[in-house]
């Protein structure tokens, strides 16, 4: 099959899979995630990356994300995997789309990543600038609404110090998470590219909050 083909098919899947997704998680974050990859990728050498594991790497990171699984990490992989071997996908390609979904999240951000590669830091770069800038903003107060989170709370200090298991169980108010997440991504981009893209998504945010804060506080 080629790859185009291979594609379009992937697509169709994950708008089927991602139909009733709650909306940070849901296609719409699937295919802006996968525009931004392509467009990452174009300023990267051609001869660094394989085009098809970045497309397919975008499209299914997030087909079963663990927190609306009860944390279970393996189910994403395991429906990519049975996915693209239907498909006959070359084995090369599975093994690296796989790779890319268990290593592509944050984690808390005090996880050290046990694998790399060109097309992980393009997808992954791809996927974090969707969770910054005014469409961060957006999925991350659509998504502690989801979870019935406070806003904010003055009493509540975010935690720059969680583990993984931490981190997956928090129920902070949502500013906090612009502190334990949002405002880290700027410094720990892959490519020039998102590095770059994410200097604007990042003062927007800053900017967000200095209003949020006025606002909160009576203040104007």
């Amino acid at each position: 099959m080629k790859n185009d083909a291979i594609i379009e098919q992937t697509i169709a899947f994950v708008k089927e899979t991602l139909a009733n997704a709650e909306g940070g998680h849901d296609w719409f974050h699937i295919q802006r995630v996968f525009k931004n990859s392509l467009l990452i990728a174009k300023d990267e050498a051609p001869e660094s990356y394989n085009v098809l594991v970045v497309a397919l790497g975008a499209l299914l990171h997030d087909i079963a994300d663990s927190k609306f699984y009860d944390g279970d990490e393996t189910v994403g992989p395991k429906m990519a995997k049975e996915f693209l071997i239907a498909l006959q996908v070359d084995t090369e390609v599975i093994d690296h789309v796989i790779k890319i979904i268990e290593n592509i999240s944050f984690k808390g951000g005090n996880t050290t990543n046990t694998f790399s590669s060109k097309e992980l830091d393009i997808v992954q770069d791809a996927d974090r600038l969707d969770a910054i800038g005014a469409i961060g903003i957006a999925r991350t107060f659509n998504y502690g609404g989801f979870k019935n989170r406070a806003i904010y709370d003055p009493e509540i200090a975010p935690d720059l110090n969680m583990d993984k298991e931490t981190y997956k169980k928090s129920t902070a108010p949502t500013i906090n998470h612009f502190y334990e997440k949002l405002l880290l991504l700027k410094d720990r981009m892959n490519t020039a590219s998102g590095k770059k893209i994410a200097e604007q998504r990042h003062a927007f945010m800053e900017q967000f909050l200095e209003q949020f804060y006025n606002e909160w506080n009576g203040k104007q």
